[in-house]
């Protein structure tokens, strides 16, 4: 495996347009812009319209291009005959790929002399998509990293440049690992930048062996619904790893009552294991909410209803009179039938 760290000889100053879009390419972007290096362009996501007609407020990226005055282009795809079109104007030596969102078709990476670099938020060929940081801690790996790529048009599938790893800490979220990970992305990505300036398009990199491939496909709404039968750490980090989005939830399964959709703010596990089954409440004692799993428990300690504020869950307690032996599980209406038996406590979505 390449070295994380490789010595540099920044005597060639190569031509880079950057492709980013959100907030782990930013550290990579400005490192980049006070290079040696010319930063010609940033490409980056076309702007979105949110609820009401509203636009969205611009990129990470684009608004660090903003700040220097950059170029900035956002095509609807960057495989294009337009958006080539654009390329070619810069005649650049490299592409610098980090969170853009597109995939860089072989005809696209054709228009830079080098190619084109890919920083990766994962310990390559393990999570290649979307979502990587968020599937390593879902998972609860103990370390993961960043690594750097020799594109090719297979998603993150290049020869490894330079690979920086480092332990997952138990308590962090997916927020913090990740602002760390775009950090620690930027020395490699310097390295592999030097790597390319000495030995043209074909710089030493290790293949990718297939038969450790595994994917990280983008997150869904339903990937925050708990699964009560689960074990206590699993459900932990599930919690963690979809921070800020999806969030998790569950439903309190109430009789007699349509179930109520609680939003999960903040968690405690517990290794202790509690008399009943995964998805029931095991003690409301001294204000605290705690649920049982498949070992382990839960300990709610904020709490959001739906359309409601958040609530610590002492208050919680004392507002919706919720005792011991209540249940939570997923909940899935039929469409148009909102009267629909929920599914049974614990069960995924």
């Amino acid at each position: 495996m390449p070295a994380a760290f490789f010595y540099r000889q920044e005597a060639t100053m190569l031509r880079i347009v950057m492709m980013g879009t959100g907030p782990f390419a930013v550290p990579t972007f400005r490192r980049l812009l006070a290079s040696d290096h010319e930063v010609l362009a940033l490409l980056t996501q076309p702007p979105r319209i949110l609820r009401g007609n509203r636009q969205a407020p611009p990129s990470p990226m684009r608004a660090v291009a903003e700040e220097v005055n950059l170029p900035v282009h956002w095509p609807e795809s960057v495989n294009t005959p337009e958006a080539h079109e654009i390329l070619r104007t810069y005649a650049a030596d490299l592409f610098v790929v980090c969170d853009y969102g597109q995939i860089l078709s072989a005809d696209s990476l054709m228009l830079a002399k080098l190619g084109g670099i890919n920083l990766h938020g994962s310990l390559l060929p393990k999570y290649r998509g979307a979502a990587p940081v968020n599937w390593a801690m879902y998972n609860g790996d103990p370390e993961t990293g960043v690594t750097v790529i020799h594109m090719t048009p297979k998603l993150d599938g290049g020869p490894i440049l330079a690979v920086a790893k480092t332990a997952i800490d138990p308590d962090e979220d997916a927020v913090h690992l990740e602002e760390r990970l775009s950090q620690m992305g930027v020395e490699p990505v310097m390295d592999s930048i030097a790597l390319l300036e000495q030995h043209g398009a074909n710089p030493p990199g290790d293949l990718q062996d297939p038969a450790l491939v595994t994917k990280a496909r983008r997150l869904r709404k339903e990937d925050g619904d708990l699964p009560w039968a689960r074990t206590a750490a699993e459900i932990y980090n599930q919690h963690r790893a979809f921070q800020p989005w999806p969030g998790t939830y569950t439903h309190w399964l109430r009789d007699g009552a349509e179930p109520l959709r609680l939003i999960v703010k903040r968690m405690t596990p517990l290794v202790s294991d509690a008399r009943c089954a995964p998805g029931q409440v095991s003690s409301t004692d001294d204000g605290r909410l705690v649920v049982a799993t498949a070992s382990g428990q839960i300990s709610l300690d904020e709490i959001q209803p739906a359309g409601k504020r958040v609530m610590q869950a002492a208050e919680f307690l004392n507002g919706y009179g919720m005792r011991p032996g209540a249940t939570f599980g997923s909940f899935e209406p039929i469409s148009g039938d909102e009267s629909a038996p929920p599914a049974s406590p614990g069960s995924r979505a």
